[in-house]
């Protein structure tokens, strides 16, 4: 096989790997009543426990603007609050409610089962084989 051909395939396997986890969040977030942006940074924030707009937006590689819509979202459904930094009273951070700690821990648990269960049904054999290969890949992505 050829190296576009290669390339081609790679795509569709992205693609097809894209829909079904599409359909394993959307599942997932609908349950928590929130949308697929949200629950990315939900997770991120309950994570890092606390973190600026700024990091927000870079880490779930997203425009500033973007992210600051949805996290004025999750502000007005109290699952998100801003905290001026003691430190710095210019610097805000966001942290998560216990509202929003909820969710983060249901979105967690609820993904841990799912993707032990995938992982499980990858034979054992391959298994570190496939996640050196998705830690390849996602290399080779964030050089682009």
């Amino acid at each position: 096989m050829d190296k576009i051909n290669q390339a081609q395939q790679l795509r569709e396997l992205i693609r097809k790997l894209e829909r079904r986890l599409g359909v394993l969040e959307e599942n997932t977030v609908s349950c928590c009543q929130v949308s697929l942006a949200q629950c990315h940074a939900l997770v991120e924030i309950g994570r890092t426990g606390h973190i600026s707009l700024g990091e927000l937006a870079k880490l779930l590689n997203l425009e500033t603007s973007t992210m600051s819509r949805t996290v004025n979202n999750l502000v007005s459904t109290s699952l998100v609050q801003r905290d001026i930094d003691t430190q710095d009273r210019r610097y805000i951070t966001i942290s998560l409610t216990e509202s929003g700690n909820k969710i983060y821990e249901t979105i967690e648990k609820d993904m841990t089962f799912y993707f032990q269960d995938v992982f499980d049904s990858i034979p054992k054999d391959k298994q570190v084989q496939v996640l050196e290969s998705m830690d390849i890949l996602l290399e080779a992505l964030c050089r682009k």
